[in-house]
């Protein structure tokens, strides 16, 4: 691997780090500089602009997340929809989720607002949560596994946000109903 390349990728995971701890709110390209511990000019070597900068440390939160779901919900074990939506819940209001979910709402509420890359990064990952939980649904019995899977993710991500704006017991509470509902 190129040195340029190494140096990227230690950059871009630093970035990842300083965003779930952080969050997004008004992060400027010399924030971002700051927490890869490297200059403004280094930052812009490494990634055209702070949307490209962006972009990759979210792909890297991306991975992380996804070796967290693989672990929690491995495949290929096939669930009933509801059991999925009940362990998922139970997962999202995790603590070790929550970053990871505090970042989602954020990422969403860019997208809402136009930011660029936030569209495009919104669509990306919320493509890849439906995915996710489509290839671990049993489609038996399913007129549409797709619906039911976007419907699923949709709960998830509404929990997600009450988990920003409730208090952590019924959260909990929501959490271990959720499944009940479907």
């Amino acid at each position: 691997m190129v040195a340029r390349e190494v140096g990227r990728l230690q950059v871009q995971a630093a970035l990842a780090r300083h965003l779930l701890q952080t969050g997004l709110g008004a992060i400027s390209l010399r924030q971002l500089a700051a927490a890869a511990r490297i200059s403004d000019r280094m930052l812009l070597y490494y990634f055209t602009d702070k949307a490209e900068a962006l972009s990759a440390a979210m792909a890297q939160v991306a991975a992380e997340l996804t070796v967290q779901l693989e672990t929690a919900l491995p495949p290929p074990t096939l669930w009933q929809p509801r059991a999925l939506a009940a362990a998922a819940a139970q997962l999202t209001v995790s603590a070790p989720m929550r970053p990871y979910m505090r970042l989602w709402i954020e990422v969403v509420a860019g997208a809402a607002r136009g930011e660029v890359p936030f569209p495009q990064l919104a669509s990306q990952i919320a493509a890849g949560f439906i995915a996710y939980v489509e290839l671990r649904i049993d489609p038996a019995g399913l007129a549409d596994p797709r619906a039911t899977a976007t419907t699923i993710v949709a709960l998830i991500d509404g929990l997600a946000v009450i988990a920003v704006c409730a208090d952590e017991d019924l959260v909990n509470r929501a959490a271990a109903t959720l499944g009940d509902l479907l």
